[in-house]
């Protein structure tokens, strides 16, 4: 009788495993580990996912998602909310031509922490992205490699962020220089995607020759690349796709706030203030820095006549002074925040 039940507790142990492992293949999770190994976690075949999460303390974290279009993992700041008791909404914060990746970025650069210590959003920032106008770029750049930011941004992300932060998945996003062009570009792109944008010191026009120079100033200059693998042509269709001048109606329905100095030097240039590791030497900040900032002020004019002629309404703030650098792009962000939390639904705080 003992051999018979053992028998029989075997078989009905194989038939359990049996139906186990056809359960796991309907569901998509064949390949589990062996007995005693520790599970590894899947993920649907082309999906984003975070791979892991590098908490520093309750508030800043890590997180690393892997991008199915780009086939790498993403490292991207965030910041919490102050209060997580409930879900909260999300603001992405681009940087500038350097995406971050050379510590010029928005929390070396900033009181960001500082700032946002009372505000009950989660803010989420690209660490990576040099040189690549936070867009999808037509051909593999033999330099930044692949890009494929917009899929990544209003595709792949928001669902994983929505999911790892408990959030309310509402959204604005703000960015400055080069991403300040791109802000604009990516709520053309996914119009239901974000119900405020922010552009700060940036050129929303992209294919006539002043926008054209701009960017290719940023690409072919500073990047040392070729900026028709991002968007074909010089005078293809590629860069009128992605102008937010000649695009502008869709911006029709967005909070928009856009800010922008005049070049001259202004509180910022003042050689008693303490100054970063990551900024450039003063003289540079005023000649470099003023002309860049000259030159976006022209475009942010002609964006500004734009949305005026289109009747799209918009905060504008021209200063004047400023260059093209970071404490002003910290006053943008105070100034802009009133706007930008109204937009994620919070109460004025």
């Amino acid at each position: 009788m003992q051999g018979r039940s053992s028998r029989s507790s075997t078989g009905r142990r194989r038939r359990v495993a049996g139906v186990l492992s056809a359960a796991a293949l309907v569901l998509g999770l064949a390949g589990a580990a062996p007995a005693g190994a520790d599970p590894q976690p899947t993920h649907p075949a082309g999906a984003a996912y975070v791979d892991h999460i590098d908490k520093f303390d309750d508030r800043r974290w890590d997180l690393h998602v892997y991008s199915p279009s780009m086939d790498r993992v993403i490292p991207l700041q965030v910041i919490r909310p102050a209060d997580t008791s409930a879900p909260r909404p999300t603001l992405y914060l681009l940087n500038g031509a350097g995406g971050g990746e050379d510590g010029a970025n928005w929390l070396n650069q900033t009181d960001l922490l500082g700032f946002l210590a009372d505000k009950n959003a989660n803010v989420v920032i690209p660490a990576e992205g040099m040189f690549s106008y936070y867009t999808d770029w037509m051909q593999d750049d033999p330099v930044i490699g692949r890009n494929k930011w917009t899929t990544f941004l209003t595709r792949e992300l928001p669902p994983v962020i929505d999911a790892a932060l408990d959030t309310t998945a509402v959204n604005s996003i703000a960015g400055l220089s080069m991403a300040a062009t791109s802000v604009l570009d990516l709520a053309i792109e996914a119009p239901d995607l974000y119900r405020g944008v922010a552009s700060y010191s940036g050129c929303a026009q992209t294919s006539d020759p002043l926008g054209q120079a701009y960017v290719r100033s940023v690409i072919e200059v500073m990047g040392e690349t070729d900026a028709r693998n991002m968007w074909g042509p010089y005078d293809g269709p590629g860069w009128r796709a992605h102008d937010p001048l000649l695009n502008a109606e869709g911006l029709r329905g967005l909070s928009l706030y856009i800010a922008n100095g005049n070049g001259l030097p202004g509180p910022y240039e003042n050689p008693a203030l303490p100054r970063t590791p990551q900024s450039p030497p003063l003289p540079d900040q005023v000649v470099i820095g003023g002309t860049i900032e000259s030159a976006t002020n022209i475009c942010t004019h002609r964006l500004a006549e734009r949305l005026h002629e289109l009747n799209i309404p918009a905060t504008f703030d021209f200063r004047d002074n400023g260059t093209h650098s970071w404490g002003y792009w910290q006053d943008d962000l105070r100034a802009s925040w009133p706007q930008l939390s109204a937009s994620l639904g919070l109460i004025p705080e």
